[in-house]
């Protein structure tokens, strides 16, 4: 099968080839396993941090990829339920141990045997991929493969968040950069407290202008003061700068929940500017968000169908990985970008 490789570690930019398109044996499925013809792919920030070495993958080359829907071809010994030909989707958590007391309490994102798909087991920038059957989810029919395939992480991880935010009806929302996870966010916040108002900082006027699109009732850049301090603000972006932002911009008592699986360091230093009066005093909560739950995403599939939620996507030729991903790292952004396979 063909397949876009990442072979070495190393920064991403205007001049790189970070993934190098090869061909690799077709999978097979053993015990417990399927096979899928790969359609679509969802283009994520997380690939950024594994090719930049911020959550490095723990043996080379592997093939990225965690936002995966296509077609079993074949399941192994002790499949049921699961036919060939049934269109399933793969998210980040390809595996968990199923045993801990994180797992049986429902939190197997914390389990220490977590295991990401396109990190730590070939991901889905490729034709083909295997997976254990436990871990795919059907697609409900409503929705086309580049549409399904942003959800299985950066609609789950949004999920996760919104709900780890723990707001109330009525009270106002922050969302601090606006990229594939937080439209969505911003589409399911709409949906489930329809009397909060929704605040977004962006840097670009084109990701401000976005927002207000899909109902925002107000955008700004980072350092802009939104008519109403949130409640609640959930991060999304790779940065620290929007960090130290959000928490002066919280209201009293409020909730800064960070979705993000890593931080880039090169403003890190802003932490130092933090004042405690400023950003920390009264109540403030700071809550990080670590990977997803397969509820996580059997919640999202579902809320799809019932919002409708729709991401909006750009669609890339598997062979363009790498321009996608150049894309991704100069902010060229509206929505999702999505690999999908001719």
């Amino acid at each position: 099968m063909r397949a876009m490789l990442l072979e070495h570690l190393g920064p991403v930019d205007a001049r790189t080839e970070p993934l190098r398109w090869g061909e690799l044996p077709d999978p097979v499925a053993g015990p417990g396993e399927l096979v899928l013809r790969v359609s679509a792919c969802g283009v994520c920030h997380t690939e950024l941090d594994e090719i930049e070495g911020r959550t490095p993958p723990p043996r080379l080359p592997v093939v990225p990829g965690h936002q995966v829907v296509g077609r079993v071809t074949a399941a192994g010994p002790g499949v049921t339920g699961i036919r060939p030909g049934e269109r399933v989707g793969v998210a980040w958590i390809f595996s968990a141990c199923g045993t801990c007391a994180y797992c049986r309490s429902g939190r197997e994102n914390l389990c220490a045997a977590f295991r990401a798909t396109g990190r730590d087991a070939h991901g889905g920038y490729a034709e083909q991929m295997r997976v254990a059957a436990d871990f795919v989810f059907p697609i409900p029919a409503a929705l086309t493969d580049a549409e399904a395939a942003p959800l299985l992480c950066a609609g789950a991880i949004g999920h996760r968040s919104l709900e780890l935010a723990r707001l109330e009806e009525g009270a106002p929302l922050g969302l601090m950069g606006f990229g594939a996870s937080a439209h969505l966010v911003l589409q399911m916040a709409r949906r489930r407290y329809p009397a909060s108002r929704i605040s977004v900082w962006a840097r670009s006027p084109g990701e401000r202008d976005f927002a207000r699109d899909l109902g925002a009732a107000w955008a700004g850049d980072i350092a802009e003061r939104p008519p109403e301090p949130p409640l609640a603000i959930i991060d999304t972006t790779p940065a620290w700068t929007p960090v130290v932002a959000a928490l002066s911009h919280l209201a009293p008592g409020g909730r800064l929940v960070i979705n993000a699986i890593r931080k880039e360091a090169g403003d890190q230093t802003v932490l130092l500017t933090m004042d405690y009066a400023t950003h920390l005093w009264q109540e403030k909560a700071l809550q990080s968000v670590a990977n997803v739950t397969r509820r996580d995403v059997a919640a999202v599939l579902a809320l799809a169908v019932e919002v409708p939620l729709r991401p909006t996507v750009e669609c890339f030729p598997l062979e363009a990985a790498n321009h996608a991903l150049r894309e991704l790292r100069q902010r060229r952004i509206r929505g999702a970008k999505v690999l999908v396979m001719g």
